[in-house]
């Protein structure tokens, strides 16, 4: 089960029998609007609040995931998800909804994958037949509660991202057709001193890089085993200076593998600065866009790296450094 220091091999290969990606409408307007099974034209979701759009968010993709899967939600054995939100309340509120046994869990940007790899070692040590997996995350209520309420109107610097409204889930089993879970990696919190909320890129960079040169380490393989590595939501400071980093490193991963979910999501001329960032970054990326390209045969074997800034209002206020995580997990065919 563990391979090197902090990586876990799955020896069953849990299956992604399916995946959900529901998605707002600035994400409706991104390059890759066609892998969403949803797209709002409402950011409030017919909601009176960002808060409960949100939630409604994570509940739609983990309800469209089960339903193509064709899994009630009584035979789920637990919901693993995580957000933004204080007290993680649009994973918590959700699971209300669903009804079904709930780990919550927090990594800021990184949980889409802490909640994957977590899902992956629950479902090969038989601990259940059935996982859901989710994270989500809401462009205003996000801003509302990190930055400024969009309301406000601030200017932003070239370093600040855009944070994604939608969600994304994956229902994990132990048989079945799909994508299969073969390992995941487990980050370090990495604290470079960074204090600004409007440069989460540079912050996360180097977790992403340490969890990286962890994964081929201890897996004793080349960055050329995989078809495509992909970051959470560096962005564009933030890709730059982890491929520079890797280099410097040692580890050279070509340009057309090492990509970032914040950079694919949506497309030039829309203004997210930096890129895309937030819970739903990776999640509506790699359980939309990544899981039709295997599915296509486009892609065999893939690597995420969620990455993760794990800072609060309060620890912002109190002039407190940003520590940051990345997780990785590898998906095959």
């Amino acid at each position: 089960m563990l391979q090197g220091h902090r990586t876990w091999i799955f020896p069953s290969k849990p299956v992604i029998l399916a995946s959900a990606a529901v998605g707002g409408p600035f994400e409706a307007k991104g390059a890759l609007s066609e892998d969403f099974d949803i797209l709002h034209d409402d950011i409030w979701l017919s909601q009176d609040s960002y808060e409960k759009a949100e939630k409604k968010l994570l509940e739609q993709a983990g309800e469209i995931a089960m339903e193509k899967a064709a899994v009630k939600k009584e035979d789920v054995q637990f919901f693993l998800s995580g957000d933004l939100m204080n007290q993680i309340i649009s994973s918590s509120f959700a699971a209300r909804t669903l009804g079904m046994p709930y780990l919550g869990i927090f990594g800021a940007c990184s949980s889409s994958m802490e909640g994957l790899a977590l899902a992956s070692l629950i479902i090969d040590s038989k601990s259940a037949n059935y996982v859901l997996a989710g994270a989500s995350s809401h462009n205003a209520a996000a801003e509302k509660q990190f930055r400024y309420p969009t309301e406000y109107g601030s200017q932003k610097p070239p370093t600040a991202q855009w944070t994604v409204t939608g969600a994304g889930a994956a229902l994990l089993g132990q048989t079945g057709q799909g994508p299969r879970v073969t390992s995941a990696t487990i980050g370090r919190v990495i604290d470079m001193g960074i204090s600004d909320p409007f440069n989460m890129g540079a912050a996360m960079a180097p977790a992403a890089v340490d969890t990286i040169e962890a994964h081929f380490r201890d897996m004793n393989i080349e960055p050329s085993y995989y078809d495509l590595i992909a970051t959470g939501d560096l962005g564009k400071i933030g890709h730059r200076i982890a491929s520079d980093l890797l280099t410097e490193h040692g580890l050279k991963i070509p340009e057309d593998i090492l990509t970032d979910c914040g950079l694919l999501i949506y497309k030039p001329e829309q203004p997210v600065i930096a890129g895309g960032s937030g819970c739903a970054c990776s999640a509506t990326v790699t359980y939309g866009h990544f899981m039709n390209r295997m599915k296509r045969g486009e892609l065999n074997r893939i690597l995420i790296i969620a990455t993760g800034a794990l800072l609060s209002p309060i620890s912002f206020q109190q002039k407190e450094s940003i520590p940051c995580i990345a997780h990785a997990v590898s998906i095959e065919m």
